[in-house]
């Protein structure tokens, strides 16, 4: 007997475009795990209540390896019969939730905007379950953004667990680095209080924006990549310039884990 799907509805807001930021850099960091994969499938889970976000995802991870699968899950029944109509080569849809009811073990799990709903101290329990889904050298993207995704925050997991956290930004709508925090993951949202890592980053981040002022005569891309550059010298980001220069910056896990001693 097939499992009964494990989480529940989403609201269901999706907006084509939506996710073109965590698509952008997932394709760019993971596109080496897709193309050394046997079998490259990629979940885009909870997608929604319209297909959008898993047809682009198609569309954006076979620019990096052309092998790639994309499935789309949802919880919602009726959601599935709509994106029917959607499916071709390399797309499906199916029914389900955090159990992810596939044979294979995917290469990419994305989970955007699914864990809002749900309380903090449930959000453990999820990532586990999902990341025992990954493949060998699979990862999970998890995080939340706005309606147009013109910001967005993400956490990437592998099957041992975090590893990073991604902030992303449309900079020409960005006034100051903390407005980010709006868009906190789950894991993070309820943390950015002082006394927590996200809390100081954030602040750091800010500081340094505002010293980077001088460089908005050049563009507010060269504000960014000044600031970000000031805030490696005491946190530590695992992206360069070149992720920078998108409205990114990267920071590792282990800094802005809840609870992190920044006296």
């Amino acid at each position: 007997m097939r499992q009964r799907p494990i989480g529940t509805a989403t609201r269901g807001t999706t907006n084509p475009n939506r996710l073109r930021r965590m698509d952008r850099w997932i394709t760019a960091v993971h596109g080496p795990a897709l193309r050394r994969s046997d079998d490259p499938v990629a979940v885009d889970l909870g997608y929604g209540a319209a297909p959008w976000t898993a047809v682009e995802l198609l569309r954006r991870l076979r620019t990096a390896e052309p092998r790639t699968t994309v499935v789309g899950i949802e919880i919602d029944p009726d959601r599935v019969a709509a994106a029917k109509p959607y499916e071709r080569e390399g797309l499906a849809f199916v029914h389900g939730g955090f159990e992810i009811p596939l044979d294979a073990h995917p290469t990419l799990i994305r989970a955007a905007n699914v864990l809002r709903q749900y309380d903090e101290d449930e959000v453990a329990a999820v990532w586990a379950r999902l990341c025992a889904r990954l493949a060998p050298g699979g990862l999970l993207v998890e995080g939340t953004c706005d309606e147009i995704g013109r910001r967005h925050v993400w956490v990437a997991l592998g099957p041992e667990g975090p590893r990073t956290v991604t902030f992303a930004t449309r900079l020409a709508s960005l006034e100051r680095p903390s407005d980010l925090a709006e868009r906190l993951p789950k894991a993070l949202i309820h943390r950015n209080v002082p006394g927590e890592p996200v809390h100081a980053f954030l602040r750091d981040l800010d500081r340094a924006w505002a010293t980077a002022a001088p460089y908005a005569s050049l563009g507010a891309r060269q504000r960014w990549i000044a600031a970000v550059r000031a805030v490696s010298a005491d946190w530590p980001l695992t992206d360069d310039v070149r992720r920078w220069r998108q409205g990114e910056v990267t920071v590792r896990w282990s800094a802005l884990r809840p609870g992190t001693d920044v006296s």
